[in-house]
């Protein structure tokens, strides 16, 4: 296709954001350059001042809601002393500002409904996001069928799935996994989970297993990495003086998360609810680990029967899964062979070449308006 040029809008992206809605647009902006389409990518200026000239980096004050005027404001200047061939918005709140600077054709990425659709406002907001928008990208078939049955007058034909992709840095890495366990300090097996540490995420049942589980195999580890929100700040600060047994990690630096992924006999991912991909247990099988995840719709379209898959809001099911695969080398060991090689379709190559079949769509339709 000819060289477009583009504009990609996303409030967050790595390494401010490791959530994978931040990873997705900053993997598509990659994809998209080294194509080489000329790609400007809009984000907040939170933490960290990247070296790349084509990511716009808008001064906002970087503290929750506070956010939101400046960024809005910089993206709306921005929009109107330019012009795209293609514009799209990460999310609802990173497409809002798209309308506001009266750029009426684009496209988003709307990743998961979640709690959103419970309060008025975020519904609303999606709602007109998804109305408005040109094109709808989304990470699973599942989010496609929760936008429509959600938004019944909203038209399936405008809302492509595109799955997500691993990057290439994640695979296995033994030796520095074991180095990394010794300087930890740990023995014996270890099960661990990586991401937000938000309500929805299961991480107190993910405990509550683990201390099941840790009565049949007691030299048991548990890794928990990735920071809370504001919603379980105060809850993670008593578990980590609680659960003195318990490596809290906090936050992982990016190059270190293949490491840690490397390191673990099971990784573990538990949410019950709100996810439109689920990119960490891809990432962890990708680095040689099997997977053990709640049977939430998306992750059993995502990873098919490539993961051990537990009812949700059950920590006693989740000890006897993870005390079962522990204790059975040969079961781990077919399991993650056989998921490594069906993680092998998610690749950025194949996720940008349908987002390019997106964008041909848009123009075509943009022509014959």
């Amino acid at each position: 296709m000819r060289k477009l040029n583009i504009c990609l809008i996303s409030f967050k992206i790595p390494p401010d954001s490791m959530d994978g809605t931040a990873k997705f647009f900053r993997g598509i902006y990659e994809y998209l350059k080294k194509q080489g389409h000329n790609i400007t990518l809009l984000t907040g200026k939170w933490n960290y001042k990247l070296q790349d000239p084509d990511i716009k980096q808008i001064d906002i004050i970087p503290r929750r809601f506070f956010w939101i005027f400046p960024f809005y404001i910089g993206v709306i200047k921005y929009l109107r002393s330019h012009k795209f061939d293609i514009i799209h918005g990460n999310n609802p709140k990173g497409a809002l500002p798209i309308i506001l600077a009266n750029k009426k054709q684009f496209g988003s990425t709307i990743h998961d409904l979640g709690f959103f659709t419970r309060i008025p406002f975020e519904k609303i907001l999606i709602r007109f996001i998804a109305k408005t928008s040109r094109f709808i990208t989304t990470c699973s078939t599942q989010i496609k069928k929760d936008l429509v049955k959600e938004f019944p007058d909203l038209s399936p034909n405008k809302i492509f799935n595109l799955y997500s992709a691993i990057e290439e840095k994640f695979m296995p890495f033994p030796k520095k996994a074991r180095k990394l366990k010794e300087k930890m300090g740990l023995e014996g097996p270890t099960i661990l989970y990586i991401g937000r540490v938000s309500y929805y995420k299961g991480v107190d049942d993910i405990i509550r297993a683990y201390y099941l589980a840790k009565k049949k195999i007691p030299e048991l580890n548990l890794i928990i990495g990735g920071l809370p929100d504001f919603r379980t700040q105060n809850q993670y600060e008593s578990w980590k003086q609680k659960y003195k047994d318990i490596s809290f990690v906090g936050y992982i630096p990016d190059d270190q998360i293949p490491i840690y992924y490397s390191l673990g006999e099971i990784f573990i991912t538990y949410s019950y609810a709100f996810e439109g991909f689920g990119l960490t247990p891809i990432e962890a099988i990708a680095c040689g680990t099997p997977v053990i995840c709640s049977s939430i719709p998306v992750f059993k379209e995502v990873l098919q029967d490539n993961a051990i898959f537990v009812k949700p809001r059950s920590p006693k099911s989740l000890a006897d899964a993870i005390v079962d695969l522990i204790t059975n080398d040969k079961k781990r060991e077919n399991l993650i062979e056989k998921a490594r090689r069906f993680i092998q379709r998610y690749t950025w190559q194949e996720v940008g070449e349908k987002l390019e079949k997106v964008y041909q769509l848009f123009l075509k339709m943009k022509e014959s308006d």
